[in-house]
């Protein structure tokens, strides 16, 4: 099961330093496809944005991906499987004065996990234009089900509160401080997953038995955004992130991004992004019995790892059409390489290893995103 909460609205800082004017029309075609780690996902998305009037926009996003494949943790206890996903999104914004609010509506559907959630913003120019104040509050309600099970049902409320501060400091820099806390109640983990715990009977060496999770998560992150307009026409962005969880995850990461157009037709762009968490308090790759703990992980994402993230980009500014000279289409390409590197979580699929003493897991993923934008 891809477990994807999609709770929060997609529109809300489409420009960084102009809250108080309404996103430009467009309509996006994207594919994007995901390998790595013995899964693939792959799917096309539409958006669609367009005003009505001079105070309002509406935007209407589909998307459908399908998985495949099986990840190090389904090969350890189960088989390989196939499952699609659909998401919908709606939403309006009002421009009145120098302020925009938003409202956002998200369901998910997959055939053991159904999401939904609902999200309002608000979004204040003042000093002229030079800062951005903008608050936003979330709901999500989700139902977790299993396949071949009908008997099992879980629900899942998910709360999410965002406080953000853009200030443009000078003709070339604008800094923004954002904030968000999440508070998550009801089921948490994954209803396929497992742990294992040593057992001497077993030939491998242990025995395996579900996760448990406490039915509470509230997390905190705070992030800096910094973009510096270089003085021949490029721009370098510069965000750092701290989170913090009270399953007692810290987590931290940095990212670079270079954007530079080579043309009025082509703009390039690179990043790199380095990212590092620490283990929950109740993760461990191989338990000493069972039932050890009152809450007990093997989740890979529970546990101490970090990641690289290099990526390229590059846009093409397509001819204008002649039937419709208002229109100016675009295409895009980004890609998108991952190196995973965890630090206590053991590839259990190398089977001439002791229990505890196998390889410690290693992932690579490539992230391929194209995309047609019509601007209009």
């Amino acid at each position: 099961m891809v477990v994807t909460r999609l709770l929060t609205l997609f529109i809300l800082f489409c420009s960084v330093a102009q809250a108080a004017v309404l996103p430009q029309d467009r309509a996006d075609l994207m594919y994007h496809a995901y390998q790595g780690g013995g899964v693939s996902i792959d799917g096309p998305a539409v958006m669609l944005r367009k005003k009505a009037g001079q105070s309002v926009s509406l935007s209407a996003y589909y998307y459908v991906d399908t998985v495949s494949g099986a990840s190090v943790d389904v090969q350890a206890t189960a088989s390989a499987y196939t499952e699609e996903r659909e998401e919908k999104r709606v939403g309006i914004d009002y421009l009145a004065g120098n302020s925009i609010v938003s409202l956002n509506y998200a369901q998910s559907d997959e055939n053991d996990y159904n999401a939904k959630s609902v999200s309002f913003a608000i979004a204040h120019d003042t000093f002229g234009g030079m800062t951005t104040l903008s608050l936003e509050a979330g709901l999500g309600d989700d139902e977790v089900g299993r396949n071949g099970d009908e008997s099992f049902s879980e629900s899942l409320k998910r709360y999410n509160y965002k406080l953000g501060w853009t200030q443009v400091l000078t003709d070339r820099w604008i800094a923004a401080l954002n904030v968000q806390v999440d508070l998550d109640e009801g089921f948490l983990n994954n209803p396929y997953r497992s742990v294992r715990y040593l057992n001497t009977n077993e030939s491998r060496g242990y025995s395996y038995q579900a996760e448990v999770y406490p039915n509470t998560r509230n997390t905190v992150a705070i992030a800096l955004v910094n973009k510096f307009y270089l003085p021949y026409r490029a721009a370098v962005s510069v965000n750092l992130r701290h989170y913090q969880d009270s399953w007692d995850i810290r987590a931290f990461d940095a990212e670079v991004e270079y954007v530079h157009p080579l043309s009025q037709q082509w703009v390039l762009e690179a990043k790199m992004r380095w990212y590092s968490q620490g283990q929950a308090n109740f993760y461990r790759d191989l338990f000493d019995y069972a039932n050890q703990q009152n809450f007990m992980a093997r989740d890979k994402e529970l546990s101490e790892f970090n990641n690289i993230t290099l990526g390229l980009g590059a846009s093409y500014m397509l001819p204008v059409w002649g039937a419709w000279p208002e229109a100016k289409p675009e295409l895009t390409l980004q890609w998108d390489h991952i190196r995973f590197n965890y630090k206590n979580f053991r590839n259990v699929t190398v089977v001439d290893a002791s229990a505890g003493l196998e390889p410690l897991y290693r992932l690579e993923a490539n992230v391929i995103r194209a995309f047609f934008s019509l601007y209009f």
